[in-house]
């Protein structure tokens, strides 16, 4: 379409449009807000919900997100019709949707609560036609309740079209319509990887993020334990929202302050952790690019793309980094020092983290990640159910004092911070790596080509005279691209990094809803990177914390303490994998 502007008129008054791609972002940009379920911008159009309907002159009742928008189209909103068609379908919807509200995981942040509030719904005149199914709470992630699915399609088309997966589909037909994966089976059965980005699509309790504050509030009062806290790199400029701050806005203080009043015992930052991830990851690069090893290195702090990894390409599994998380990193050093400067048993330990990662609940049961059957990440907390926790202990946010993390494991770098949006891994490395290969730091310290929100971006960096080649992938479809260019030949690269969310951890399935507003994303990511330009330590190499860390107990980067302590293996999941068995049946 043009960029000259058009005018079409809304309700009688004009209103000029350019690019937009269909007449529901035309009619918000007009500042109107039209209802709908099941329309996500950054996915595909649906149409289903029948929310968004207006009433064009010469054309009727029209769904405005599927339609395009046309100059001299004569729109009305609120008419006696569309409030009428807009009620029904609300009343059909909620005919068959479980209504115990007051139980349900997502009552007061419902989609379909809120219209049917907002349309004065009270009475439904249509018989309830199908009986209650159970839950599939299976996932250690998310919790899959078809009871309260509306079949808007939102959570089919972000696995599809975000991740490239298709875990969830509709099957049946009519009022027996369903949405599941294939053959009805639960989610650990397929090769969901717990990204969560189908909840975060969800309008409703039909899928929602598994909750485990109740368990952390009883570690937090049973007198026997001590409870100590981490806080990832996202949540900082997420959490906020939630409290009527800004998105992008830094509440480190504040988060940390909360915590401490809702009883933990510590509070410390994973940023700490991340730049003890730059330590080992970027030595790991050093040798591998140093002594001939396998090239291009893959990151390996995002445990969705990690669980792709072992299902699809195996064959890449020597390509990874052999580092933890950030997350678990932090769990195994707090399991061995704070659990010695207690003078606990480590199970007397509780590690919680705050993370905007629905896969890091999965991620903290990997049985590697244990000694003695003791998880060296007790509890995962999403930044909505620390914002759920926060809430319930009647901490006032907004006005609270903030306070600092405690030490030796809050300590950290700018580096540190922008490894929750996509790209800042991989600068942090570069900046960590540049200087161990040459001796001297990065002439500019900011990569600018690693940021922004697009899926793959590529870059070089002149490393001693070596132009090697670099490129970020955030979303899983995104990944697959790149991965089929290398083993196709069509690529070189020196290392990839790749998040399964987009945007990377600053829109994670756990973050405050995001899905509606785009800019949000940019507004979080700007928030990490103004974090950093802050800092007085912008380096990984320069935390002194860190380097604490090696010169007592773990001697230096990937020296074999630090191996046994902070890196791990990967497996090959091909074989047991839904998808590859759903390729056997196929050919039998």
């Amino acid at each position: 379409m043009s960029e000259d502007k058009k005018i079409l008129y809304i309700d009688g008054n004009p209103v000029e449009f350019t690019n937009e791609k269909n007449l529901l972002e035309v009619i918000r940009k007009a500042g109107i807000e039209v209802p709908t379920l099941c329309y996500r911008p950054d996915l595909t159009l649906y149409g289903s919900c029948r929310m968004c309907v207006v009433e064009i002159e010469g054309r009727g009742i029209q769904s405005s997100c599927t339609m395009p928008p046309e100059a001299g189209l004569k729109v009305h909103i609120n008419t006696e019709r569309t409030r009428r068609v807009r009620k029904i379908s609300l009343e059909l919807l909620l005919a068959n949707h479980n209504r115990e509200c007051t139980m349900c995981e997502k009552s007061e942040d419902c989609e379909l609560q809120s219209l049917a509030k907002k349309y004065g719904i009270r009475d439904i005149r249509f018989e309830k036609q199908k009986e209650l199914v159970p839950i599939d709470a299976s996932s250690p992630s998310i919790v899959r309740d078809v009871n309260k699915c509306i079949l808007c399609g939102a959570c089919v088309r972000a696995c599809e079209e975000i991740q490239g997966l298709g875990i969830l589909g509709i099957a049946k037909r009519g009022s027996n319509s369903v949405v599941t994966p294939a053959f009805n089976k639960t989610m650990p059965e397929v090769d969901c990887v717990y990204c969560g980005q189908c909840v975060a699509v969800c309008p409703v309790g039909a899928l929602t993020i598994k909750n485990d504050v109740e368990q952390v509030w009883n570690e937090i009062t049973n007198p026997k334990k001590k409870v100590v806290a981490q806080i990832a790199p996202a949540v900082r400029v997420a959490i906020g929202e939630a409290f009527g701050f800004n998105p992008g806005e830094d509440t480190t203080g504040k988060i940390v302050a909360a915590l401490r009043k809702i009883g933990f015992d510590r509070v410390y930052d994973t940023n700490f952790a991340a730049d003890l991830t730059i330590m080992e990851e970027g030595t790991e690069f050093v040798n591998r690019f140093k002594n001939g090893g396998k090239l291009p290195l893959f990151t390996s702090c995002c445990p969705a793309w990690i669980k792709f990894a072992e299902t699809k390409y195996p064959e890449l599994l020597p390509y990874l980094s052999t580092c933890k998380s950030p997350q678990q990193m932090f769990g195994s050093v707090t399991k061995k020092l704070i659990s010695e400067e207690f003078g606990i048993d480590r199970k007397d330990l509780t590690v919680v983290s705050i993370m905007p990662c629905t896969a890091k609940k999965a991620e903290a049961k990997r049985p590697e990640f244990a000694v003695d059957d003791d998880p060296d990440i007790n509890y995962v907390l999403t930044t909505q159910e620390a914002v759920r926790m926060i809430k319930e202990a009647g901490i006032d946010f907004q006005h609270v004092m903030c306070e600092l993390p405690d030490n030796p494991l809050g300590l950290y770098s700018g580096a540190g911070v922008i490894f929750g949006t996509s790209g800042g891994v991989l600068e942090a490395a570069l900046r960590t790596a540049y200087k161990i290969i040459t001796g001297t730091e990065l002439e500019s310290i900011d990569i600018t080509p690693a940021r922004g929100l697009d899926f793959v971006k590529e870059f070089s960096v002149d490393i001693a005279g070596n132009n090697l080649k670099f490129t970020v992938a955030n979303t899983l479809s995104a990944a697959d691209k790149v991965i089929k260019d290398i083993l196709a030949g069509k690529a070189d690269y020196a290392m990839v990094e790749v998040m399964a969310c987009p945007g990377g951890c600053i829109a994670g399935g756990g973050q405050p809803v995001s899905c509606k507003n785009p800019n949000i994303k940019k507004q979080r990511s700007e928030g990490l990177y103004c974090c950093d330009q802050k800092l007085a330590i912008r380096r990984s190499h320069e935390n002194q914390d860190v380097q604490t860390v090696y010169e007592k107990w773990l001697g230096a980067p990937n020296s074999e303490e630090a191996h046994h302590n902070l890196h791990t293996h990967y497996l090959n999941r091909k074989e047991t994998s839904y998808m590859n068995v759903g390729k056997q049946l196929k050919t039998t």
